[in-house]
């Protein structure tokens, strides 16, 4: 990781991920809702499509550097970008300023879009050191965590969101087994290897249904498709949300 420059007091462009355009709206707004409760200027640059991670885990990397470069394009005038998403911020932080080493023009763009580029929890805990929101959820709730892969392992994501959550009234967090182990999901890798992903995922869904926890939280929505579409084939009464979501659940009022 380059050195980044200190997101305080600037505004957020918003990349909202594939994912959660396509399927989990919600959580977008509720990424929009926090940060707009503290006072922070968000946008949503309408150019943006996707940040190229999966041709790029495919092997593609020529169709990759295309969808790359649209998000440079979108986002090339950004102050601050904030990502729902562990493995998205991981592909434009990590992979960026590797896909355009050879190309003068968006090589030192994909550089600087990587410095400016932060992870939802870790743009609120590290960027701006923030680690109680000040929320109140409706009701007591215990949580579990599952710490998705690119986010904890080339992010070294995992405590921020803890932090937040714990420092919310109502909410308990409490340790699941193996809760930094892969869901199985892996992008393509859940296409290429189905009975491997379904295999991780069965040993996943198992640790959850034994956890005091009726909710299981996670900061990447497609670990979250993954594990609640093995709680749902199983007919559980337990799910996985987004951190976001979660949090947002804890806005004076509920706000919006």
């Amino acid at each position: 990781m380059h050195p980044r420059p200190s997101p305080k007091g600037k505004p957020v462009a918003l990349f909202v991920t594939c994912i959660v355009d396509m399927i989990y709206p919600d959580t977008g707004m509720s990424v929009v809702k926090i940060l707009e409760h503290l006072g922070i200027a968000v946008d949503f640059p309408m150019a943006q499509t996707c940040c190229g991670q999966p041709a790029f885990n495919s092997g593609y990397r020529s169709e990759a550097r295309t969808v790359a470069q649209q998000f440079l394009t979108a986002f090339e005038n950004a102050e601050v970008i904030v990502i729902p998403s562990g493995s998205c911020a991981a592909m434009v932080c990590h992979e960026y300023p590797t896909l355009f080493a050879d190309n003068p023009r968006w090589q030192p763009v994909a550089e600087r879009i990587a410095s400016i580029t932060w992870e939802f929890t870790e743009y609120l805990t590290v960027g701006l050191g923030i680690e109680d929101l000040h929320l109140k959820l409706p009701r007591p709730q215990i949580f579990a965590f599952h710490d998705a892969c690119h986010g904890l392992r080339l992010l070294g994501l995992g405590s921020g969101a803890r932090t937040l959550l714990s420092n919310t009234e109502n909410a308990q967090v409490s340790s699941l087994v193996e809760c930094d182990v892969c869901c199985g999901f892996g992008g393509t890798f859940a296409v290429k290897m189905p009975h491997v992903s379904s295999a991780m995922l069965q040993t996943k869904i198992e640790h959850i249904e034994t956890h005091e926890a009726q909710t299981v939280v996670t900061g990447d929505a497609s670990c979250l498709t993954q594990m609640n579409g093995g709680l749902s084939r199983q007919k559980s009464a337990k799910r996985v949300r987004h951190i976001a979501n979660v949090l947002a659940e804890g806005l004076p009022d509920h706000e919006g």
